[in-house]
Formats: structure tokens, sequence, C-alpha cells
């Protein structure tokens, strides 16, 4: 059995390879101009999305049944992509409506391929409604926000597997593990509301350059506001920042990108 010395030593060591593989691995956003901690190169996340895209759309029941409907989605976001710096990325990107029609929901894998529910189509009254959706998932695909998530995940998880081996109690083994991956979990959570904010900012701008009504942005937050119903888990415990937050950054967004 390892003293409690040679416990802090080890823990310390893989903490210190945790973080210096994070850190090591930095790359810019040829859209944003961002510099990111990413371990994924284009090409590969583009591979995990079309690996992934399948086994995506089972989970909600499978593809849309009718063509026309997927083909207006798909032409909706062409045009965003077509007519924004989105072109200049190097993502295939292509959209796909989900047969579920219970859940609303809209959510994009690596690399391009952005998924949206029948659910949250009908919800939609209008072509701008539907651009601000899909305007917002665009940027989680061009933001590299899911390969960010995957380096994340990685140190946070490597960080708490540092603090378990360093803390561990030989009484009560797992019980350190586990709360230190809770923590690592919140601290996920909390990226997650930063690329929803820089989504929704960023869709904005795909929506005025591309034709679209920016303010349709607002009324998706109203429907989602309304889809979640009374019972909407708190901002600090929920991935996605509240409604009523998005709107006002959206509006700043729109103040922003409509004044250029």
């Amino acid at each position: 059995m390892r003293s409690r010395a040679g416990r802090l030593i080890f823990g310390l060591i893989a903490a210190l390879i945790a973080v210096f593989t994070y850190f090591s691995n930095t790359q810019e956003n040829p859209v944003t101009g961002e510099k990111q901690h990413i371990s994924l190169t284009p090409e590969q996340e583009v591979q995990l999305g079309l690996e992934s895209a399948p086994q995506m759309a089972q989970q909600f029941g499978g593809l849309y049944p009718d063509e026309k409907v997927q083909q207006s989605v798909k032409r909706v976001g062409q045009k965003i992509v077509n007519s924004t710096d989105v072109k200049n990325s190097p993502y295939q990107f292509d959209f796909h409506v989900l047969a579920d029609n219970q859940t609303v929901n809209a959510f994009a894998v690596p690399g391009g391929q952005i998924f949206i529910t029948a659910a949250l189509l009908d919800k939609l009254k209008n072509e701008d409604q539907l651009a601000g959706v899909l305007g917002h998932e665009i940027t989680h695909v061009v933001g590299r926000h899911s390969a960010e998530q995957i380096a994340k995940q990685q140190l946070t998880q490597g960080l708490a597997g540092a603090a378990a081996i360093a803390t561990e109690d030989p009484n009560s083994p797992g019980r350190n593990s586990a709360i230190a991956a809770y923590v690592a979990n919140l601290i996920g959570l909390k990226y997650g509301r930063d690329d929803e904010i820089e989504s929704d900012q960023l869709g904005v701008r795909w929506m005025v350059e591309s034709g679209y009504n920016p303010e349709a942005m607002i009324d998706v937050m109203e429907v989602l506001k309304a889809a979640g119903g009374p019972n909407r888990p708190s901002e600090f415990m929920s991935s996605h920042p509240d409604p009523d937050n998005r709107i006002q950054r959206i509006q700043e967004a729109i103040a922003k990108y409509k004044g250029k």
C-alpha cells in the first residue's frame, strides 16, 4: 500500500501531465481567430461527426420522413453557410430534421452535422426563426465547441483522477473519486454556458449577414422558455443559460451587428 506521501507525489505528477497536455495543444480558430486548447484536427472532427451522426439520429427516432421538409431546412442552413465567413471553415455542413415530435431540441455534432427535432421545427413560425436556430448550431461547429469540450473533459478528468490518487482514503475507497468527478462535471457545465452565449451572439451575426431578421432569435428564446416550463433547472446546474439572460445578450448582439 502506498504511503500518504507517495500518493501525493503520484497525484502531483498526474496533475502536471494533465495540465501540460491541455495547454500544449493550442490551435487558432480559422473563423473566429480565437486561440483554443484542442487536441483534435478539423479533419478528425469531420470524421467523428460523420461516424456519430447516424447514432445520434437513431436516438431521436431517425430522420423525419418528409423529404420536402428536409430540403427546406437544408436550404436555410446552406444559405447561412454560403453567405458568411462560415463558408471558409474546413467543415462539411449538412442539416437534418429528426422524427422526434416530443423533444424540443436542436444540436450539432463535430464537423458540421446539425440536427433539429420535428417538435422544435413545429413550434417555429417562420424561416427567420429557423435561421436563428441553425445559426446558433453552426457556431457550435465553427467555434469548435465540441472539440474544446473534449479537451476540457480530458483535463478535468485528469485532475480529478490526480486528486483521487492523492487524497484517497483507504477506509473509504472511491469516495474522493466521486466528489472530484462531480466537481469536474460542474466545471464542464460552466464551459457549456459560455459556448451557448457565444453561439447566440455569432448566430445573430450570421443571421444579419445572410439577410435574416435577427430579432427572430429572441422569439426562439421565448419558444425554448415556454417549452422548458416553470420547473426549469437553475442556471448554475444547467449547461444552457437561462433564456431570459440569453435574450439580453442577444439584444446586445443585434445592436452590435446591425450597426455594422
